[in-house]
């Protein structure tokens, strides 16, 4: 069985929308053979990331960068999972009130140094999230857990 990490900091009730929203799409009863593992950024270990085979990852925008916590977990497990993670499948959700591109930014570059491969466009919500934006939440879990389906 393949396994998606969903690495999250969900400090406000947007986040934790956006959050629900993506579980839904990735834990879709259409999509067989996936486990899905949530983790808080904070907790993430680097043995975690090693056993997952693809990662959706969520976070505020604080100050036009990543949260502290997402960062942190990048920095804790980084060298670790450096060499062994190369090529797998993985999707971003972020939340900002003033704007994301210095996340967005700043995620690109720690995704390209580990090689991991994008394969949904990021999901990028202001204020609070619409249906549409709820809807678009569900859709990268669900397709980044669908990449991870064997057969």
């Amino acid at each position: 069985m393949s396994r998606l990490l969903i690495v999250h900091h969900t400090p406000s009730p947007h986040c934790q929308e956006m959050f629900e929203a993506v579980v839904a799409g990735a834990t879709d009863p259409e999509i067989e053979g996936v486990e899905v593992v949530r983790r808080a950024a904070l907790t993430v270990s680097a043995i975690e990331f090693l056993d997952a085979d693809g990662y959706v990852l969520g976070t505020p925008a604080n100050l036009g960068y990543l949260s502290g916590a997402l960062k942190h977990a990048f920095d804790c497990a980084y060298y670790q999972i450096l060499d062994s993670t190369k090529g797998r499948p993985f999707g971003a959700y972020f939340h900002g009130n003033q704007g994301t591109e210095g996340a967005q930014r700043a995620l690109q570059s720690i995704t390209t140094g580990l090689g991991w491969s994008r394969v949904a466009g990021d999901v990028v919500v202001a204020e609070k999230p619409t249906k549409a934006d709820l809807e678009a939440c569900w859709e990268l879990g669900a397709t980044v857990a669908a990449q991870l389906m064997e057969g």
